[in-house]
């Protein structure tokens, strides 16, 4: 399973939704994430891709896309 499936997976959890938005799609704009939505989504994160996201990264800005989540954890792996 690549990154986006296991982001969408994630996303499907803490959305409670059989939801599939465009890698590219604003999930603050399309109302699948909110800023309380946000904290779940990446403690799901976190326990899915085995990393630790600090407090100063929570930013919709850096979250808003399955493509820019999926830039960000390459950057926290590499």
């Amino acid at each position: 399973m690549g990154p986006e499936a296991r982001i969408l997976k994630v996303l499907q959890s803490v959305a409670k939704k059989e939801i599939v938005p465009a890698v590219d799609e604003s999930l603050f704009l399309s109302g699948l994430l909110d800023s309380f939505a946000l904290t779940d989504f990446v403690a799901g994160l976190e326990e899915e891709f085995g990393v630790s996201i600090p407090d100063s990264d929570l930013s919709a800005r850096r979250f808003d896309t399955i493509q820019k989540v999926a830039a960000y954890l390459s950057a926290k792996s590499a």
